[in-house]
């Protein structure tokens, strides 16, 4: 089971403020280019592809085949990025060998059983390829400006699975870290407007607040972006294995 159902409203949300734009993407661009060097005829695997941003970025980035599943009805529904079918990590509904890589971005830490992800991401990724996790790690939220603002959604991250939690599990399913370093991404112009924007059914952590600490954190956010300028740089995780 995932933390969070992912009901429509959920869905709605995210499709609403959690995708990126250009200038948010052009980091992810980079360090994706750079780990996966993508090539015409590749075929990826999107897993848990949510509402299809990442899915259609590397579709109109490169010259590849986009997989996308997700295991939420209402996601799918909501998907930019077409076709999407359903199926999670644990049940991965693709044959033996049959993707060059696989990129999972803000979606390990629903995963119930890491090892059990591993052994199929292992099945069905061809020797040599690339798994490419994007997420924030428990113990890592220094720059992530959410947590600045909502410093009780720490003790939430803090239950997610560690960097070293999630290349434990790989490692036992045959793979190797090749890579892990943080990314930074423009998440909004302005902290005024990411303020504004904000969706409480978009974030994890803020679901798993109770809504006395959401209040206290959405006032610190508020009183923060009537005076602080500058577009709202944060920065994930990466963590590249093979």
């Amino acid at each position: 089971m995932a933390r969070i159902t992912y009901d429509n409203a959920d869905a709605a949300a995210f499709e609403a403020t959690r995708h990126l734009t250009d200038d948010g993407l052009s980091a992810w661009r980079e360090a994706v280019t750079r780990h996966l060097d993508p090539h015409a005829g590749m075929r990826t695997l999107d897993l848990g592809s949510g509402t299809g941003m990442w899915a259609q970025a590397f579709t109109d980035w490169y010259d590849i085949e986009v997989t996308a599943v997700e295991p939420s009805e209402a996601m799918r529904a909501r998907s930019i990025y077409r076709p999407v079918v359903p199926g999670d990590a644990e049940r991965i509904p693709l044959d033996d060998g049959s993707v060059d890589a696989a990129w999972i971005s803000t979606v390990i830490h629903h995963v119930p059983d890491l090892n059990r992800a591993a052994r199929e991401l292992r099945r069905v990724v061809r020797p040599g390829g690339r798994v490419l996790i994007r997420s924030a790690f428990a113990g890592r939220h220094q720059a992530i400006t959410l947590f600045r603002y909502f410093p009780e959604a720490i003790r939430v991250l803090d239950t997610y699975p560690s960097a070293a939690d999630v290349e434990a599990a790989f490692t036992a399913a045959g793979f190797t870290t090749v890579g892990f370093e943080q990314v930074p991404q423009v998440s909004a112009p302005s902290l005024r407007e990411a303020a504004t924007a904000l969706r409480r059914e978009a974030h994890t952590p803020l679901q798993l607040i109770n809504d006395d600490e959401y209040a206290a954190g959405l006032a610190r956010l508020h009183r923060a972006a009537r005076t602080e300028t500058g577009p709202v740089v944060d920065a994930l995780d990466l963590l590249v294995l093979a």
